[in-house]
């Protein structure tokens, strides 16, 4: 047998063959690989970005009122809402050829990897921009070949899925400068107190030098190695030549007053109004909980600063220290139903429980007014007369009798007329004209206005007694104030995503539900609280408030043993005060009664100073006439007091006034028999 033996050549060839064999396989299997990764990765899609921002709350101003994050300061802006200088500086630094890669740099990458096998470690960084975005996004700092896989992974993704723009803008927002400040916006106002867009070449290179350690390279830290890095960085700015020379000198040694104070880092005003606000975005406009806290809205409201401090001065000026006594303000704008204030409480921290809009209570004689008005629109008129004596009312039926007392137990033992029987609060005349008008016309008139709590069809109700929201009465008093347009109280004006796009914008949508001519009358006779002509047997109930007004207001103040409630308006502004405790405990303290009346008067005052005194609007068909306010007749030269009373041209008394003539006719005794509402009603007696 012969043996064949393989020349030295032979061999070669075959070890050549062989690795030619095995490189095309490897080759072959890495392409599938790295095909396989392309099409998952593609197959992903873009990752979904959610960065906690800041939610912002402005006033009607544009002030910042609120503000709520999860300790990150975040504030999103738009590329082209940052400065040109600090766009520049960051491509200097950190990634100079950001607009001509893919996503990684392959030489830096190389250069960082011969630096760790030297030092047998991870030592030196060779990440991009898109790199560090997509860490900041989704990964942890940690120096892993996990975390690097990962990283690969999700800039590949972000490479894929967002432009170059859309990746810078969103590391310049998502980058930490130090102190709390996530994002270019959040630390240009706290380093220097103004917005990213307004930034200086030496404010933007500085500022540039801090991501690579807020923790050194800060300049409220170190200003001597903030600003070492911050002429590193003009010096890579000339080399890209973004800068030259003299624009490097000029603002290395531009001197810098740095801030190093955080905006909105303390809102001392209105909390009760931000956790309404906060409500109605979530359970009206359907806006989840993290957006509302870490969605970076803008929130647009109707809040008027000067309105809410003035509110917040007064309720601690006038409410004693050391009393339990709580109150509940709400001020609104009646043209449009804006709320400009509101108060829920005297000390947010101790008690967020916010009774101008939580507390249920009874609003006593300040519900009249809508019993007047529905009156008004069933013939009464200002100068309609009843008679006001001790009266009790069997109703259910005859099941029930109700005795309703007039404060101090007066009485005018005679008729006197609807304008009269509102400015001294008589109570008798207000339940005769409930029951006249059978009670479920209260209820209904009330809804109309808006009352949105359960009211009871009793003869009580005409003073009061079922419960009540601030909010609600106060939006009732505005409305009347607005010509009897209606329109549910707005706290939000606007809303904008983290992007500047409007989410939601109020768009009015006023109703014209009462008669402007019969909404005047009533203003005009609720103007009488205030006006000593009307008081007779019983002084008006605003008398002690007249001598602090400088102009016209229409209102109603109430009472019961557990609430004191004063609600009036001007044509501008309307405003109204609950006092009480809110255990229900009675008023025991006589110091503790005129709360609401002072609180309302002198915030009213306040509120409008500077301003000129404006009357309230006689609409077409109503006409002013002088009149006897006890005797509801045409005041005639020799009446003691006349009343100027609004009617609807047609509705105006027609008899005179001769009672107090030089030639009086000897007195019948009238006032001894019963009024007209009592002869057709024997249930009235």
């Amino acid at each position: 047998m012969t043996v064949i033996t393989l020349s030295a050549s032979h061999k070669t060839i075959k070890w050549i063959r062989a690795f030619l064999f095995i490189s095309f396989f490897l080759c072959m299997s890495l392409i599938l690989l790295v095909g396989a990764g392309y099409l998952y990765i593609k197959y992903l899609g873009e990752p979904e970005i959610a960065v906690p921002q800041s939610t912002l709350y402005l006033a009607g101003d544009g002030s910042v009122i609120g503000e709520s994050h999860a300790g990150e300061k975040r504030y999103w802006v738009q590329l082209d809402e940052i400065s040109p200088a600090l766009i520049e500086a960051t491509l200097a630094v950190e990634d100079r050829k950001f607009f001509d890669h893919s996503g990684f740099d392959y030489k830096r990458m190389a250069g960082a990897a011969i630096a760790d096998i030297k030092a047998m470690a991870k030592v030196q960084g060779a990440s991009t921009i898109t790199q560090q975005y997509a860490r900041n996004l989704f990964l942890s700092h940690d120096k892993t070949w996990k975390r690097k896989l990962s990283e690969a992974a999700y800039t590949m993704r972000l490479e894929m899925n967002y432009s170059k723009e859309q990746i810078l803008e969103g590391y310049l927002n998502t980058i930490y400068y130090g102190h709390g400040a996530y994002g270019i916006e959040a630390a240009s106002q706290f380093y220097f107190a103004k917005s990213a867009s307004q930034l200086s070449l030496a404010e933007a290179s500085l500022l540039a030098g801090i991501p690579k350690g807020p923790g050194i390279y800060s300049p409220v830290v170190s200003l001597e190695k903030a600003k070492e890095r911050q002429k590193l960085i003009l010096r890579e700015m000339v080399k890209t030549k973004a800068i030259n020379d003299q624009q490097m000198q000029l603002a290395s040694s531009e001197a810098l007053a740095i801030t190093g104070k955080h905006l909105h880092s303390k809102f001392e005003i209105a909390p009760y109004f931000r956790d309404t606000v906060q409500n109605i975005l979530a359970n009206k406009l359907g806006i989840d909980k993290r957006t509302i806290d870490l969605g970076g809205l803008r929130v647009y409201t109707t809040l008027n600063v000067k309105h809410q401090q003035i509110a917040e001065e007064v309720m601690k000026d006038t409410i004693d220290e050391h009393s339990d006594i709580q109150p509940g303000f709400v001020a609104i704008s009646p043209k449009n139903h804006y709320v400009t204030a509101m108060v829920g409480g005297r000390d947010y921290n101790e008690s967020s429980y916010n009774r101008a809009v939580q507390a249920i209570r009874q609003p006593g004689s300040t519900f009249k007014p809508f019993l007047y008005y529905a009156a008004l629109e069933n013939g009464f008129t200002p100068a309609t007369t009843l008679r006001s004596e001790a009266s009790t009312f069997r109703y259910d039926n005859g099941r029930s009798i109700y005795t309703p007392h007039n404060f101090n137990h007066r009485y005018a033992e005679k008729e006197v007329t609807m304008e009269q029987a509102l400015a001294v609060s008589d109570n008798v005349y207000a339940v005769k004209t409930h029951l006249f008008l059978k009670p479920k016309t209260l209820v209904e008139t009330a809804k109309r206005f808006g009352i949105s709590t359960t009211l009871q069809k009793v003869p009580s109700l005409a003073l009061g007694t079922s419960g009540v929201r601030v909010l609600d009465m106060v939006n009732a008093y505005a409305t009347i104030a607005n010509g009897g347009k209606y329109q549910e109280p707005i706290f939000i004006k606007r809303v904008e995503n983290a992007f500047g796009e409007v989410i939601y914008e109020h768009e009015s949508e006023q109703e014209q539900r009462f008669d402007p001519q019969q909404t005047a009358i009533l203003t005009h006779m609720m103007t009488g609280m205030f006006d000593k002509q009307l008081s007779g047997y019983a002084k008006v109930t605003g008398q002690s408030l007249a001598p602090k007004m400088t102009r016209p207001y229409a209102g109603k103040s109430g009472s019961t043993k557990y609430d004191y409630w004063m609600i009036g308006f001007t044509p501008e502004l309307t405003a109204g005060v609950w006092t009480g405790y809110d255990n229900g405990a009675n008023f025991t303290k006589t110091q503790d009664k005129p709360y609401a009346k002072k609180i309302w008067i002198e915030f009213m005052e306040r509120a409008h100073k500077g301003k000129k005194a404006k009357d309230f609007d006689t609409p077409d068909g109503v006409i002013a006439v002088n009149v006897n306010p006890e005797s509801g007749q045409i005041a005639g030269d020799g009446c003691p007091s006349s009343r100027t009373m609004y009617f609807i041209k047609g509705t105006e008394p027609e008899e005179y006034c001769v009672e107090h003539t030089k030639k009086k006719k000897p007195k019948e005794k009238k006032a001894e028999e019963p009024g007209w509402l009592e002869r057709w009603f024997p249930m009235f007696r």
